[in-house]
């Protein structure tokens, strides 16, 4: 059984909604990854994932990849 788990990332460096779909092309590569929708007006992506196969710096680090920072948003 999946263990799914939903997190909130603030992203900083994005200029347009391109920007959203691209975080959201590449952390849905991620294996583990169920879900990313991310969002340009809010600065910020919403990810669904099992916890048994990836972790949160996982997807940090994706993101940071894709050429963005992200930190955990805790609110």
């Amino acid at each position: 059984m999946s263990n799914l788990t939903t997190v909130k990332l603030k992203i900083e460096g994005m200029h347009c909604t391109s920007c959203a779909m691209n975080i959201d092309f590449d952390l849905e590569d991620i294996k583990g990854v169920k879900k990313s929708q991310t969002s340009y007006a809010r600065q910020e992506t919403v990810v669904e994932f099992d916890d048994t196969i990836t972790k949160q710096s996982d997807l940090i680090n994706q993101v940071k990849k894709t050429g963005y920072k992200a930190v955990l948003n805790m609110d």
